[in-house]
Protein backbone atom coordinates (compact mmCIF):
# COMPACT_ATOMS: atom_id res chain seq x y z
CA UNK A 1 0.00 0.00 0.00
CA UNK A 2 2.87 2.45 0.89
CA UNK A 3 4.43 2.39 -3.09
CA UNK A 4 0.89 2.62 -4.06
CA UNK A 5 0.46 5.81 -1.90
CA UNK A 6 3.91 7.37 -3.13
CA UNK A 7 3.31 6.50 -6.86
CA UNK A 8 2.10 9.54 -8.71
CA UNK A 9 -1.64 9.26 -10.29
CA UNK A 10 -2.13 8.96 -13.80
CA UNK A 11 -5.64 10.28 -14.24
CA UNK A 12 -6.89 11.88 -11.02
CA UNK A 13 -10.43 13.55 -12.16
CA UNK A 14 -10.47 15.50 -8.72
CA UNK A 15 -6.58 16.98 -9.74
CA UNK A 16 -4.69 18.81 -12.66
CA UNK A 17 -3.01 16.93 -14.91
CA UNK A 18 1.02 18.06 -14.50
CA UNK A 19 1.47 18.99 -18.33
CA UNK A 20 -1.57 22.30 -18.24
CA UNK A 21 1.00 23.42 -15.50
CA UNK A 22 4.13 23.20 -17.54
CA UNK A 23 1.98 25.00 -20.50
CA UNK A 24 0.40 27.80 -17.93
CA UNK A 25 4.96 27.84 -17.32
CA UNK A 26 5.57 28.03 -20.72
CA UNK A 27 2.97 30.75 -21.50
CA UNK A 28 4.45 33.44 -18.93
CA UNK A 29 7.78 32.68 -20.76
CA UNK A 30 7.20 32.77 -23.80
CA UNK A 31 4.90 36.18 -23.04
CA UNK A 32 8.14 37.65 -21.27
CA UNK A 33 10.83 36.33 -24.07
CA UNK A 34 8.91 36.18 -27.30
CA UNK A 35 7.37 39.19 -26.58
CA UNK A 36 11.05 41.21 -25.55
CA UNK A 37 12.17 40.16 -29.35
CA UNK A 38 8.65 41.29 -31.23
CA UNK A 39 9.35 45.01 -29.84
CA UNK A 40 12.69 44.81 -32.03
CA UNK A 41 10.43 47.07 -34.61
CA UNK A 42 9.75 49.68 -32.19
CA UNK A 43 13.28 50.91 -31.87
CA UNK A 44 14.19 51.02 -35.59
CA UNK A 45 13.55 55.20 -35.55
CA UNK A 46 15.21 55.69 -33.01
CA UNK A 47 18.61 53.83 -33.79
CA UNK A 48 18.63 55.01 -37.26
CA UNK A 49 18.86 58.60 -35.47
CA UNK A 50 21.22 57.08 -32.90
CA UNK A 51 23.37 55.50 -34.89
CA UNK A 52 23.43 57.75 -37.90
CA UNK A 53 22.91 55.28 -39.97
CA UNK A 54 19.89 53.66 -42.38
CA UNK A 55 16.96 50.90 -42.26
CA UNK A 56 18.89 48.67 -44.41
CA UNK A 57 21.64 48.02 -41.63
CA UNK A 58 19.28 48.09 -38.80
CA UNK A 59 17.70 45.25 -41.42
CA UNK A 60 20.58 43.38 -41.16
CA UNK A 61 21.03 42.97 -37.53
CA UNK A 62 17.46 41.80 -37.29
CA UNK A 63 18.02 39.86 -40.36
CA UNK A 64 21.20 37.84 -39.43
CA UNK A 65 19.03 37.43 -35.83
CA UNK A 66 16.23 35.17 -37.57
CA UNK A 67 18.90 34.10 -39.89
CA UNK A 68 21.82 32.35 -36.86
CA UNK A 69 18.59 31.61 -34.66
CA UNK A 70 17.05 29.05 -37.64
CA UNK A 71 20.32 27.60 -37.95
CA UNK A 72 20.80 26.77 -34.02
CA UNK A 73 17.00 25.49 -34.04
CA UNK A 74 18.23 21.74 -35.14
CA UNK A 75 20.88 21.95 -32.90
CA UNK A 76 18.11 22.78 -29.49
CA UNK A 77 16.30 20.34 -31.41
CA UNK A 78 19.29 17.63 -30.84
CA UNK A 79 20.43 18.82 -27.44
CA UNK A 80 16.90 18.59 -26.09
CA UNK A 81 16.27 14.83 -28.00
CA UNK A 82 19.72 14.06 -25.85
CA UNK A 83 19.51 16.15 -22.58
CA UNK A 84 15.95 17.24 -22.00
CA UNK A 85 14.32 20.26 -22.95
CA UNK A 86 14.48 21.40 -19.18
CA UNK A 87 18.20 21.94 -19.24
CA UNK A 88 18.38 23.46 -22.62
CA UNK A 89 15.90 25.84 -22.21
CA UNK A 90 17.33 26.79 -19.04
CA UNK A 91 21.11 27.76 -20.51
CA UNK A 92 19.62 29.57 -23.07
CA UNK A 93 17.17 31.18 -20.77
CA UNK A 94 19.99 32.37 -18.78
CA UNK A 95 21.75 33.58 -22.07
CA UNK A 96 19.24 35.26 -23.58
CA UNK A 97 18.43 37.50 -20.33
CA UNK A 98 22.06 38.65 -20.26
CA UNK A 99 22.47 38.96 -23.85
CA UNK A 100 19.11 41.29 -23.86
CA UNK A 101 20.65 43.18 -21.69
CA UNK A 102 23.87 43.24 -23.55
CA UNK A 103 21.79 44.73 -26.74
CA UNK A 104 21.34 47.99 -24.24
CA UNK A 105 25.14 48.46 -24.02
CA UNK A 106 25.90 48.69 -27.81
CA UNK A 107 27.46 51.43 -28.94
CA UNK A 108 26.69 51.53 -33.12
CA UNK A 109 24.93 49.26 -35.35
CA UNK A 110 28.18 47.47 -35.79
CA UNK A 111 27.86 46.15 -32.30
CA UNK A 112 24.15 46.01 -32.20
CA UNK A 113 24.66 43.32 -35.36
CA UNK A 114 27.07 41.09 -32.87
CA UNK A 115 25.11 41.39 -29.98
CA UNK A 116 21.47 40.78 -31.17
CA UNK A 117 21.61 38.88 -34.78
CA UNK A 118 24.64 36.35 -33.34
CA UNK A 119 24.62 36.36 -29.59
CA UNK A 120 21.07 37.02 -28.58
CA UNK A 121 19.47 35.07 -31.58
CA UNK A 122 21.27 31.83 -31.13
CA UNK A 123 20.29 31.90 -27.46
CA UNK A 124 16.95 32.54 -28.06
CA UNK A 125 16.75 29.54 -29.96
CA UNK A 126 17.79 27.23 -26.89
CA UNK A 127 15.08 29.09 -24.91
CA UNK A 128 11.93 29.00 -27.14
CA UNK A 129 11.13 27.69 -30.44
CA UNK A 130 12.09 23.75 -30.94
CA UNK A 131 12.17 23.05 -27.21
CA UNK A 132 9.17 24.22 -26.36
CA UNK A 133 7.15 22.57 -28.92
CA UNK A 134 9.10 19.78 -28.45
CA UNK A 135 8.43 19.21 -24.56
CA UNK A 136 4.28 20.12 -25.52
CA UNK A 137 4.36 17.30 -27.59
CA UNK A 138 5.79 14.61 -25.05
CA UNK A 139 3.04 15.57 -23.05
CA UNK A 140 0.33 15.84 -25.06
CA UNK A 141 -1.03 13.42 -27.51
CA UNK A 142 -4.92 14.03 -27.71
CA UNK A 143 -5.15 17.69 -26.84
CA UNK A 144 -1.35 18.33 -28.70
CA UNK A 145 -3.61 21.11 -30.55
CA UNK A 146 -5.00 23.01 -28.05
CA UNK A 147 -2.29 22.77 -25.46
CA UNK A 148 0.92 24.18 -28.15
CA UNK A 149 -1.83 26.94 -28.85
CA UNK A 150 -1.92 28.19 -25.31
CA UNK A 151 1.82 28.54 -25.02
CA UNK A 152 2.29 30.48 -28.39
CA UNK A 153 -0.75 32.67 -27.05
CA UNK A 154 1.90 33.52 -24.92
CA UNK A 155 4.00 34.93 -27.15
CA UNK A 156 1.09 36.39 -28.60
CA UNK A 157 0.19 38.18 -25.17
CA UNK A 158 3.82 39.37 -25.44
CA UNK A 159 2.93 41.31 -28.63
CA UNK A 160 -0.03 42.91 -26.78
CA UNK A 161 1.80 43.88 -23.62
CA UNK A 162 5.85 43.57 -24.65
CA UNK A 163 5.61 45.69 -27.61
CA UNK A 164 3.57 48.79 -26.12
CA UNK A 165 5.68 48.35 -22.80
CA UNK A 166 8.62 48.72 -25.10
CA UNK A 167 7.48 51.79 -26.34
CA UNK A 168 6.71 53.21 -23.14
CA UNK A 169 9.48 52.78 -21.82
CA UNK A 170 11.02 54.36 -25.35
CA UNK A 171 9.03 56.92 -24.10
CA UNK A 172 9.70 58.01 -20.47
CA UNK A 173 13.40 56.34 -20.70
CA UNK A 174 15.50 56.01 -23.82
CA UNK A 175 16.34 52.78 -25.71
CA UNK A 176 18.94 51.31 -23.61
CA UNK A 177 16.94 51.12 -20.34
CA UNK A 178 14.12 49.34 -22.30
CA UNK A 179 16.47 46.43 -23.21
CA UNK A 180 17.79 46.74 -19.80
CA UNK A 181 14.46 46.11 -17.84
CA UNK A 182 13.79 43.53 -20.93
CA UNK A 183 16.42 41.36 -20.37
CA UNK A 184 16.05 41.42 -16.72
CA UNK A 185 12.07 40.09 -16.78
CA UNK A 186 13.33 37.47 -18.23
CA UNK A 187 15.93 36.80 -15.34
CA UNK A 188 13.67 37.64 -12.52
CA UNK A 189 10.67 35.76 -14.14
CA UNK A 190 10.91 33.61 -16.61
CA UNK A 191 13.58 31.61 -15.46
CA UNK A 192 12.51 30.41 -12.34
CA UNK A 193 9.42 29.17 -14.04
CA UNK A 194 11.58 27.08 -16.28
CA UNK A 195 13.52 25.58 -13.89
CA UNK A 196 11.06 25.28 -11.17
CA UNK A 197 7.63 23.59 -13.32
CA UNK A 198 9.11 22.12 -16.89
CA UNK A 199 9.98 18.57 -16.77
CA UNK A 200 10.72 16.65 -20.16
CA UNK A 201 8.66 13.89 -20.32
CA UNK A 202 5.42 12.82 -18.51
CA UNK A 203 6.98 9.57 -17.67
CA UNK A 204 9.25 11.43 -15.59
CA UNK A 205 6.43 11.52 -13.06
CA UNK A 206 5.19 8.41 -13.72
CA UNK A 207 2.36 9.96 -15.81
CA UNK A 208 1.39 9.30 -19.19
CA UNK A 209 0.58 12.12 -22.15
CA UNK A 210 -2.59 13.83 -21.63
CA UNK A 211 -3.04 12.65 -18.03
CA UNK A 212 -4.68 9.28 -19.42
CA UNK A 213 -3.74 5.54 -17.50
CA UNK A 214 -3.69 2.06 -19.27
CA UNK A 215 -6.86 1.25 -16.99
CA UNK A 216 -8.97 4.44 -19.08
CA UNK A 217 -11.59 2.67 -21.12
CA UNK A 218 -15.25 3.20 -21.35
CA UNK A 219 -15.49 -0.64 -22.30
CA UNK A 220 -16.30 -2.93 -19.37
CA UNK A 221 -14.18 -5.45 -20.75
CA UNK A 222 -11.73 -3.82 -22.56
CA UNK A 223 -9.66 -5.26 -25.16
CA UNK A 224 -6.08 -4.75 -25.39
CA UNK A 225 -4.70 -2.74 -28.10
CA UNK A 226 -1.08 -1.96 -29.71
CA UNK A 227 -0.92 1.51 -29.53
CA UNK A 228 0.01 2.53 -33.64
CA UNK A 229 3.38 3.95 -33.95
CA UNK A 230 3.22 7.13 -36.14
CA UNK A 231 3.57 6.00 -39.54
CA UNK A 232 6.98 7.86 -40.57
CA UNK A 233 8.94 7.65 -37.48
CA UNK A 234 12.38 6.36 -37.49
CA UNK A 235 15.06 5.41 -35.83
CA UNK A 236 17.31 8.12 -37.84
CA UNK A 237 16.02 11.49 -38.03
CA UNK A 238 18.04 11.50 -41.13
CA UNK A 239 15.25 9.16 -42.76
CA UNK A 240 12.81 11.82 -42.58
CA UNK A 241 14.50 13.94 -44.98
CA UNK A 242 13.32 11.48 -47.70
CA UNK A 243 9.29 12.18 -46.95
CA UNK A 244 6.87 14.82 -48.71
CA UNK A 245 5.50 16.13 -45.68
CA UNK A 246 9.11 17.55 -44.00
CA UNK A 247 8.98 19.15 -47.60
CA UNK A 248 5.75 20.63 -47.80
CA UNK A 249 5.43 21.86 -43.93
CA UNK A 250 8.90 23.34 -44.25
CA UNK A 251 8.13 25.18 -47.18
CA UNK A 252 4.72 26.47 -45.74
CA UNK A 253 6.83 27.05 -42.75
CA UNK A 254 9.30 29.84 -44.74
CA UNK A 255 6.60 31.50 -46.25
CA UNK A 256 5.60 31.53 -42.52
CA UNK A 257 8.99 33.28 -41.40
CA UNK A 258 8.89 35.25 -44.28
CA UNK A 259 5.67 37.36 -43.74
CA UNK A 260 5.97 37.41 -39.83
CA UNK A 261 9.48 38.36 -39.87
CA UNK A 262 8.74 41.10 -42.44
CA UNK A 263 5.91 42.47 -40.13
CA UNK A 264 7.73 42.13 -36.77
CA UNK A 265 10.66 43.96 -38.07
CA UNK A 266 9.10 46.30 -40.80
CA UNK A 267 4.97 47.02 -39.31
CA UNK A 268 6.36 49.98 -37.05
CA UNK A 269 8.54 51.51 -39.60
CA UNK A 270 5.99 50.98 -42.27
CA UNK A 271 3.40 52.81 -40.27
CA UNK A 272 5.60 55.62 -39.67
CA UNK A 273 6.28 56.16 -42.92
CA UNK A 274 2.52 56.38 -43.40
CA UNK A 275 2.75 59.12 -40.95
CA UNK A 276 1.08 57.10 -38.56
CA UNK A 277 3.03 57.23 -34.99
CA UNK A 278 4.70 54.79 -33.97
CA UNK A 279 2.52 54.54 -30.68
CA UNK A 280 -0.19 54.00 -32.97
CA UNK A 281 1.43 51.04 -34.97
CA UNK A 282 2.12 50.00 -31.45
CA UNK A 283 -1.53 49.41 -30.21
CA UNK A 284 -2.33 48.41 -33.92
CA UNK A 285 -0.06 45.25 -33.50
CA UNK A 286 -1.30 44.83 -29.59
CA UNK A 287 -4.53 44.76 -31.15
CA UNK A 288 -3.36 42.31 -33.55
CA UNK A 289 -2.03 40.03 -30.62
CA UNK A 290 -5.66 39.73 -29.06
CA UNK A 291 -7.51 38.63 -31.88
CA UNK A 292 -4.60 36.51 -32.52
CA UNK A 293 -4.92 35.33 -28.67
CA UNK A 294 -8.16 34.41 -29.16
CA UNK A 295 -7.74 32.66 -32.39
CA UNK A 296 -5.08 30.60 -31.45
CA UNK A 297 -7.17 29.08 -28.53
CA UNK A 298 -9.92 28.05 -31.30
CA UNK A 299 -7.88 27.22 -33.73
CA UNK A 300 -6.06 24.85 -31.55
CA UNK A 301 -9.06 23.39 -30.20
CA UNK A 302 -10.54 22.52 -33.42
CA UNK A 303 -7.45 21.44 -34.89
CA UNK A 304 -7.83 18.38 -32.21
CA UNK A 305 -11.13 17.18 -33.99
CA UNK A 306 -10.15 17.88 -37.55
CA UNK A 307 -7.76 17.41 -40.38
CA UNK A 308 -4.73 20.49 -39.42
CA UNK A 309 -3.48 20.67 -42.72
CA UNK A 310 -7.20 22.25 -43.69
CA UNK A 311 -7.03 24.84 -41.02
CA UNK A 312 -3.03 25.30 -42.16
CA UNK A 313 -4.06 26.05 -46.00
CA UNK A 314 -6.89 28.54 -44.48
CA UNK A 315 -4.63 30.46 -41.76
CA UNK A 316 -2.23 30.77 -44.92
CA UNK A 317 -5.28 32.38 -47.17
CA UNK A 318 -6.09 34.73 -44.33
CA UNK A 319 -2.72 36.15 -43.56
CA UNK A 320 -2.59 36.69 -47.53
CA UNK A 321 -5.39 38.51 -47.38
CA UNK A 322 -4.49 41.04 -45.13
CA UNK A 323 -1.05 41.57 -46.69
CA UNK A 324 -3.62 42.54 -49.57
CA UNK A 325 -4.81 45.25 -47.62
CA UNK A 326 -1.50 46.88 -46.56
CA UNK A 327 -1.15 46.95 -50.50
CA UNK A 328 -4.63 48.19 -52.03
CA UNK A 329 -5.78 50.58 -48.91
CA UNK A 330 -4.79 53.30 -47.12
CA UNK A 331 -2.96 53.94 -44.05
CA UNK A 332 -4.97 53.78 -41.17
CA UNK A 333 -7.28 51.72 -43.06
CA UNK A 334 -4.40 49.51 -44.16
CA UNK A 335 -3.24 49.32 -40.79
CA UNK A 336 -6.45 48.21 -38.57
CA UNK A 337 -7.40 45.71 -41.34
CA UNK A 338 -4.25 44.41 -40.56
CA UNK A 339 -3.92 44.07 -37.75
CA UNK A 340 -7.70 42.47 -38.10
CA UNK A 341 -6.65 39.75 -40.25
CA UNK A 342 -3.03 39.36 -39.96
CA UNK A 343 -4.39 39.03 -36.09
CA UNK A 344 -6.82 35.41 -37.11
CA UNK A 345 -3.51 34.09 -38.32
CA UNK A 346 -0.32 35.40 -36.83
CA UNK A 347 0.61 32.61 -34.94
CA UNK A 348 -2.05 29.83 -35.70
CA UNK A 349 0.27 28.25 -37.91
CA UNK A 350 2.67 26.73 -35.47
CA UNK A 351 0.10 24.37 -33.34
CA UNK A 352 -0.86 23.06 -36.21
CA UNK A 353 2.72 23.04 -37.91
CA UNK A 354 4.35 21.23 -34.84
CA UNK A 355 1.07 19.02 -34.23
CA UNK A 356 1.63 17.82 -37.74
CA UNK A 357 5.36 17.61 -37.37
CA UNK A 358 4.35 14.79 -34.47
CA UNK A 359 1.60 13.37 -35.45
CA UNK A 360 3.27 12.23 -38.43
CA UNK A 361 7.00 11.50 -37.26
CA UNK A 362 6.25 10.73 -33.83
CA UNK A 363 8.02 11.41 -30.79
CA UNK A 364 11.74 9.55 -31.10
CA UNK A 365 13.25 12.76 -32.86
CA UNK A 366 10.42 14.98 -32.80
CA UNK A 367 12.99 17.53 -31.23
CA UNK A 368 15.76 17.32 -34.04
CA UNK A 369 12.92 17.08 -36.93
CA UNK A 370 11.03 20.14 -35.50
CA UNK A 371 14.41 21.89 -35.46
CA UNK A 372 14.44 21.33 -39.20
CA UNK A 373 11.15 22.99 -39.89
CA UNK A 374 11.89 25.52 -37.48
CA UNK A 375 15.15 26.71 -39.06
CA UNK A 376 13.09 26.49 -42.66
CA UNK A 377 10.92 29.52 -40.54
CA UNK A 378 13.73 31.52 -39.37
CA UNK A 379 15.81 31.06 -42.55
CA UNK A 380 12.83 33.05 -44.46
CA UNK A 381 12.27 35.38 -41.91
CA UNK A 382 16.00 36.62 -42.02
CA UNK A 383 16.00 36.69 -45.80
CA UNK A 384 12.56 39.09 -45.72
CA UNK A 385 13.74 41.41 -42.94
CA UNK A 386 17.25 42.27 -45.04
CA UNK A 387 15.14 42.57 -48.57
CA UNK A 388 12.53 44.69 -46.64
CA UNK A 389 14.68 46.99 -45.46
CA UNK A 390 16.29 47.25 -49.33
CA UNK A 391 13.38 47.46 -50.86
CA UNK A 392 12.31 50.78 -48.14
CA UNK A 393 15.70 52.50 -48.88
CA UNK A 394 15.62 51.88 -52.49
CA UNK A 395 12.03 52.89 -52.94
CA UNK A 396 10.97 54.47 -49.66
CA UNK A 397 8.00 52.23 -49.70
CA UNK A 398 7.49 48.45 -48.85
CA UNK A 399 5.05 47.63 -51.30
CA UNK A 400 7.11 45.48 -53.02
CA UNK A 401 8.24 43.58 -50.49
CA UNK A 402 4.20 43.20 -49.34
CA UNK A 403 3.25 41.98 -52.85
CA UNK A 404 6.17 39.14 -52.10
CA UNK A 405 4.38 38.39 -49.38
CA UNK A 406 1.11 37.99 -50.62
CA UNK A 407 2.38 36.04 -53.66
CA UNK A 408 4.30 33.71 -51.37
CA UNK A 409 1.44 33.10 -48.88
CA UNK A 410 -0.73 31.73 -51.50
CA UNK A 411 2.02 29.25 -52.44
CA UNK A 412 1.91 27.92 -48.85
CA UNK A 413 -1.83 27.50 -48.79
CA UNK A 414 -2.05 25.35 -51.92
CA UNK A 415 1.05 23.16 -50.19
CA UNK A 416 -0.05 22.97 -46.82
CA UNK A 417 -3.75 21.79 -48.09
CA UNK A 418 -1.92 18.86 -50.47
CA UNK A 419 -0.23 17.14 -47.33
CA UNK A 420 -1.84 13.75 -47.34
CA UNK A 421 -2.68 13.45 -43.63
CA UNK A 422 -4.96 11.16 -43.74
CA UNK A 423 -2.33 8.46 -45.09
CA UNK A 424 0.68 9.89 -42.81
CA UNK A 425 -0.92 11.37 -39.54
CA UNK A 426 -1.62 8.66 -36.52
CA UNK A 427 -4.29 10.36 -35.64
CA UNK A 428 -5.93 7.96 -38.92
CA UNK A 429 -4.44 4.83 -37.68
CA UNK A 430 -6.55 2.69 -35.78
CA UNK A 431 -5.01 0.61 -32.87
CA UNK A 432 -5.17 -3.48 -33.90
CA UNK A 433 -6.08 -5.75 -31.26
CA UNK A 434 -3.35 -7.70 -29.50
CA UNK A 435 -4.22 -11.24 -30.31
CA UNK A 436 -3.87 -14.14 -27.33
CA UNK A 437 -0.84 -15.65 -30.01
CA UNK A 438 0.66 -11.99 -29.61
CA UNK A 439 -0.14 -11.53 -25.44
CA UNK A 440 1.58 -15.16 -25.04
CA UNK A 441 4.35 -14.94 -26.85
CA UNK A 442 5.16 -11.91 -25.11
CA UNK A 443 4.74 -13.70 -21.74
CA UNK A 444 7.05 -16.09 -22.94
CA UNK A 445 9.62 -13.79 -23.63
CA UNK A 446 9.35 -12.01 -19.92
Amino acid sequence: MANGQNSPKTNDPGGVFYGWYIVAAMFFTSLIGVGSRQGFGVFVKVWEEDFGTSVGMISVAAGIGWTVNGLVQPVAGSLTDRFGARRVMTFGSIGMGLATIGVGLMPNVYGLIVMYGFVLSALAGGAFGTPTTSVISRWFQRKRGMAISFVMAGGSAGGLIMVPFAAYLLVIADWRTAWFVMGGMILLFGLPLIVGIVRDSPADMGLQPDGGSDGDSDEPNPVPHQIPVAPLETTHWRDSVHSAPLWQLSVAFWVCGITTGMIAVHFVRWAESEDISAGTAALAFGVLSVINGAGLIFVGWISDYMPRKNLLGVVYLVRAGAFLALIFLPGQAALWSFAVLGGMSWLATVPMTNGLTADIYGLKNIGMINGLIMMSHQLGGGVAVIAAGVVFDVWGTYDAAFVAGFATLVLAGVVSFSINESKYSIRYQKPLPITPNVITAASDGD
